[in-house]
């Protein structure tokens, strides 16, 4: 969002004149950020909770300090972690080039690690080691593949990816190939090879990529550190032209970046950091957030300034995520803990101040099985967008890539836009496109009558890599694993609703099912992991799939896993703006057994949630804190008007004799839920009936005509064709 120049910390009195320079640069701050701006030159370090303006604080820091003459605009280096921070802050320093023109903004350098190392690594490099700099690797996979095939390791491509990034961590940690095995040991790893394999698959990288005068991201970096720190020459030229620091996103710097940054520093203390340790969630790619607690010890004297004043949340998404914030995981490690406050919360930071109006409380929601969750979650961001919210300022945030199939086939069956961030759609996925062509193939193979369908489709997908256990490990073969396995899950609950039905039957729904994937892409409703959502921010936020095993990850058994866990559902909290829903589903398929539980991140958070979200299912919810009893909810739940329905009352009468023929349960043959949705849509032909919910290709050619007769015998439903207000 634009900074605006406004007060609103009332530092001006009605009718004085609007201030000018350095004057209206801290005129737009609160005290906080004020103090962050004032704060004079040497070690500062800004404790920045979510949503509290920290970029704002920071340009306006280096703004008001070249505007008093104390900073060389032309000798400040603001190093971010992403191009997207680096362009925002560059854009709030041209206005504020606007309010002080004489400042010398545009001298400013905002630039991110690796592009601000890059640019001095090709600058020295002729001059320090000679000949044409080392070309830049983009991506590690293909001299990976080269040193495992030297070294006649065998490894499919979810192994050599996870094998890079394990490259990439070993080499941010600044661990070298003859002390990986070990030190992936002590750092509880979980590599895709044994850590002796792995230690020479890494040292063969190495090799493979000095032979052909090649730099990896890491190797920039560590390569610039390694000029200014043998190079006197480059080391006096680089603090001549950088004296100021300011590091953005502090928590996330990991030790080879410190290493960089001390290189850059040489000693000095001109430097500001900012960053929130609660949003620490890339740990496992080497990110520590010890250098930015550990900022004062390092730095003595140091000034900290906490932001606490939230500007982008309303009170109740605040009052949540100050809950979470001061949660005590620890309790949780074993199983089921409390998400109360610990005893007095954490010195280092104070919890967040809402300065927004007041909103709905968020809502928390359970329902029977994921396909319902699913369907709820993209009915209600439908009746949010006919209300007014743009579908852009709506985010459906997920733990995992694989859980985005159900909600992306939810969104589009009720025709809402959407695009997935982060990571492709569920069905442009490599493996998934892989698996369904492997599915096509079987099916025009399989003649007529071969029966069995629902028995075959595990194992040819057994042929392109799923097993009956995941792998171990969070990298890309446990990504692929989970794509594959969601895929045989979808197909078990096909055959489930239809036991008769083929591999041609199956590989005509998949094709339904990726065509509405492959939908053109338009502004939508953002679905993202997580992660992915990270500094981002929407009006309105919906977290599902909220049990444990998924948030927490199952793989998160250890104390810190766990809390990082934790720190995740922080970040997804602190997105959103106005309305927050979070909600979890008790089993995966419709009809399944209820085995699962919320996650324990949210015990304590709302009274009796579980039991108003079973009624949430059907049309209820509970809002975070609602102490009535599950009893009291359900006795102010107002009559389901479709069981009135005389066409609701006939469909069901239907499916009871078709399940009965069929010798399947009824809700194989349709859902109450799909039910109710063609009993208030009336379809009257079969596009109508294929557009909602439920109603998939294999369902429309088998049961559409006897649907659509149902419909036609009926009359209106009561008030059908009146104007409605």
């Amino acid at each position: 969002m634009a900074t605006e120049l406004v007060d609103p910390a009332g530092w001006a009195e009605d009718g004085d004149p609007a201030p000018s320079g350095a004057d209206a640069i801290l005129a737009a701050l609160d005290a906080e950020q004020r103090e962050v701006a004032l704060a004079p030159r040497g070690p500062v370090c800004v404790l920045a909770g979510a949503g509290t303006g920290k970029t704002r604080a920071i340009a306006h820091r280096i703004g008001y300090q070249a505007a008093i003459g104390v900073l060389n605009p032309g000798r400040a280096l603001a190093v971010t972690f992403t191009t997207r921070a680096a362009g925002e802050l560059r854009g709030r320093l041209r206005q504020l080039a606007g309010v002080a023109p004489g400042a010398g903004l545009g001298k400013v350098q905002a630039r991110t690690f690796h592009a601000a190392a890059l640019r001095q690594l090709t600058h020295f490099w002729p001059t320090t080691v000679g000949g044409p700099a080392p070309r830049v690797l983009e991506s590690k996979i293909g001299v990976v593949a080269e040193a495992a095939r030297r070294l006649r390791i065998s490894a499919g491509l979810p192994e050599l990816r996870d094998a890079a990034a394990e490259i990439e961590w070993a080499k941010v940690t600044q661990v070298r190939p003859d002390d990986y095995a070990a030190a992936s040991v002590k750092a509880t790893r979980t590599p895709p090879l044994d850590p002796d394999a792995m230690a020479r698959l890494y040292a063969a990288y190495e090799e493979l990529r000095t032979e052909r005068h090649l730099v990896d991201f890491e190797s920039v970096l560590e390569l610039t550190a390694a000029m200014i720190a043998e190079h006197q020459e480059v080391a006096a030229a680089v603090r001549d032209r950088y004296a100021s620091f300011v590091v953005d996103e502090y928590q996330d710097v990991n030790p080879l970046q410190k290493l960089l940054l001390d290189m850059w520093l040489g000693g000095r203390d001109d430097i500001c950091v900012v960053g929130d340790p609660r949003q620490t969630i890339y740990s496992f790619t080497g990110a520590t957030p010890g250098y930015l607690t550990g900022f004062p010890a390092e730095f003595p004297g140091a000034a900290v300034i906490r932001l606490v004043r939230n500007y982008r949340s309303t009170p109740q998404v605040v009052t949540l995520a100050n809950r979470l914030a001061f949660a005590r995981p620890g309790v949780m490690l074993a199983g089921r803990g409390s998400a109360g406050q610990s005893a007095g919360g954490d010195s280092r930071w104070a919890p967040l101040v809402a300065q927004r109006p007041g909103g709905p409380a968020p809502e928390l929601s359970e329902y029977p099985d994921e396909p319902a969750e699913a369907t709820a979650v993209a009915g209600r961001a439908r009746s949010l967008i006919k209300a007014g919210t743009p579908a852009a300022e709506i985010a459906v945030l997920v733990r995992t890539n694989a859980q985005t199939q159900v909600l992306e086939q939810a969104l589009a069956e009720v025709g809402v836009p959407f695009q997935v961030r982060g990571t492709e759609r569920f069905f442009d996925r490599a493996e998934v496109r892989q698996a369904v062509g492997v599915l096509r193939g079987a099916a025009r193979a399989q003649a007529d009558g071969d029966g069995a369908a629902a028995g075959q489709v595990r194992p040819i997908l057994a042929t392109i890599g799923l097993t009956p256990q995941p792998p171990g490990g969070r990298g890309t073969a446990r990504e692929r694993w989970e794509s594959l396995e969601a895929l045989a899950q979808l197909s078990d609950d096909f055959f489930a609703a239809s036991p008769q039905a083929t591999l041609a039957d199956l590989a005509a729904e998949l094709a339904v099912r990726s065509a509405i994937g492959h939908a053109p892409s338009v502004a939508g409703v953002t679905l993202a992991s997580l992660h992915a959502a990270k500094g981002l921010e929407w009006d309105v936020v919906f977290l599902a799939g909220l049990t444990d095993g998924t948030l927490p990850i199952v793989y998160a058994q250890t104390s810190e896993a766990i809390e990082e866990e934790l720190r995740l559902l922080y970040v997804g909290v602190t997105r959103a703006r106005q309305r927050l829903f979070l909600s979890w589903a008790l089993a995966r398929s419709e009809g399944g057994r209820r085995t699962r539980q919320p996650s324990r991140f949210l015990d304590g958070l709302a009274t009796g949630a579980r039991a108003a979200g079973g009624a949430r299912a059907a049309g209820g919810a509970r809002a975070a804190g609602d102490s009535r009893t599950p009893g009291q909810g359900r006795a102010k739940r107002k009559p389901d008007a479709a069981e009135d329905d005389p066409l609701f009352t006939s469909l069901k009468a239907w499916r009871l004799a078709t399940a009965k023929e069929q010798d399947v349960p009824a809700f194989v043959v349709f859902s109450d839920a799909t039910l109710r949705a063609i009993a208030e849509r009336r379809p009257a032909g079969l596009g109508e009936l294929a557009s909602v919910p439920g109603v998939g290709a294999v369902k429309l050619d088998r049961y559409g005509a006897a649907v659509l007769e149902l419909c036609a015998q009926q009359v209106p439903a009561p008030g059908a064709g009146e104007e409605t207000t």
